[in-house]
């Protein structure tokens, strides 16, 4: 698979990524439109509060001292963009002839695009040191800069578009831009874990339609990855093995829940899937992040992942037989940077929240208040709907 990335700033400063698959741009007849003309001012300069200068800080965040789970105060982020009309779309290529338009992308087309979110959750400032203070001066009460990183990355040009309709070719690059993302982001001082992930549709909260997803860099280990963690570690000391691994021989050898097998991948439904629908995708191979896949692995991922979205869009239906578009998120589950990253495996959560037609699956009081989760189906139920519709 042949991409050329190339490297360009937006006129605040901000990193933006090409990831071209088109033969003229990947032999270098063509290059991208590489200045932003927006009359922009660089991200980290001073902002006038009060008649004062002051220097921009980086989104705060605070440990809470019952689970120790770290909470970000993005509370800029509400003024960040909201279901804009369709000709004023933020991830769409400039407009032919324009000056400029507030457009994040400078050229007038783009393959896959990646870069920084303009209103991200999580940043670090230069020249800001990534420290921990007490808040109220309660030393229970743990405040830092949320010294992160928050990446949008635009699967095609086209709004109407979505991944199921542009195919295999752009499938592959953007498995290429993920794995790379990962593989540089990783390396950035301070980053525990990177994920890569997809929110899509409405009901899930997507406030911008375009066909998107985006890649968080968290200065910590997430709440979900630490459970996960904890098991995966214990295991490991009781039986000297891999869970993941061994939850993925265990799907095998039982068979009930599997919905595809090839070379190197195997899509099911968990034993104890709590999702309306849920699906996960393991690679056969020992690997921890999406850089470590082979050519041949990422190819056959690109087979089956574009699968499994279009069997998520068959799975329920309207009256008149009409296949009803699934929301969804598309979790990638990577393995941290550290001592403990051999103890997880590399995995792909897809789950929605629709239960059946134009109903929603609700986390209601034991869900939201005590993370106690309440099924409304079966994960057999789940496979033998998914097994019927898969392929077809």
């Amino acid at each position: 698979m042949k991409v050329r990335k190339t490297a360009i700033k937006l006129a605040d400063g901000r990193d933006l990524f090409y990831f071209d698959d088109s033969a003229e741009y990947v032999s270098g007849e063509k290059t991208r439109r590489a200045d932003d003309p927006r009359p922009l001012v660089d991200r980290f300069t001073p902002v006038e509060v009060d008649g004062e200068l002051k220097p921009v800080t980086a989104p705060t965040m605070r440990r809470d001292p019952l689970t120790g789970e770290w909470i970000p105060m993005a509370t800029h982020r509400m003024n960040r963009t909201f279901l804009p009309p369709a000709d004023a779309n933020p991830f769409a290529p400039a407009k032919p002839g324009a000056a400029f338009s507030d457009g994040e992308i400078p050229d007038t087309d783009y393959d896959v695009v990646v870069f920084e979110n303009r209103f991200p959750s999580l940043m670090a400032v230069p020249g800001q040191a990534d420290e921990e203070i007490t808040v109220d001066g309660e030393e229970l009460f743990i405040s830092r800069p949320a010294a992160g990183r928050c990446e949008v990355i635009c699967f095609g040009p086209k709004l109407e578009e979505n991944l199921v309709d542009m195919g295999h070719k752009r499938m592959r690059t953007v498995i290429e831009a993920w794995a790379d993302r990962t593989f540089e982001l990783e390396k950035v001082a301070g980053i525990k874990q990177v994920f890569c992930f997809e929110n899509h549709g409405k009901e899930i909260g997507v406030t911008l339609h375009h066909p998107h997803g985006q890649i968080y860099a968290y200065p910590y280990v997430t709440p979900r990855t630490q459970m996960m963690l904890n098991n995966a570690t214990a295991y490991r000391a009781e039986t000297g093995r891999n869970l993941v691994k061994d939850i993925l021989e265990a799907e095998l050898r039982s068979g009930r829940r599997i919905i595809d097998e090839t070379a190197h991948w195997v899509l099911f439904v968990p034993v104890a899937a709590k999702w309306p629908v849920q699906m996960q995708l393991m690679p056969k191979r020992d690997v921890g992040a999406l850089y470590e896949l082979t050519e041949e692995e990422r190819e056959d991922l690109a087979d089956i992942y574009l699968k499994m979205l279009s069997a998520g869009d068959k799975f329920f239906v309207e009256a008149d037989g009409a296949n009803i578009p699934l929301p969804y998120i598309a979790a990638w589950h990577q393995a941290p940077v550290g001592e403990q990253r051999d103890d997880l495996r590399l995995h792909l959560d897809f789950f929605s929240i629709l239960r059946s037609p134009g109903k929603l699956k609700y986390l209601a009081g034991s869900e939201s208040g005590m993370a106690a989760w309440i099924s409304d189906t079966t994960p057999e139920k789940i496979t033998d709907r998914l097994r019927e519709v898969y392929g077809k």
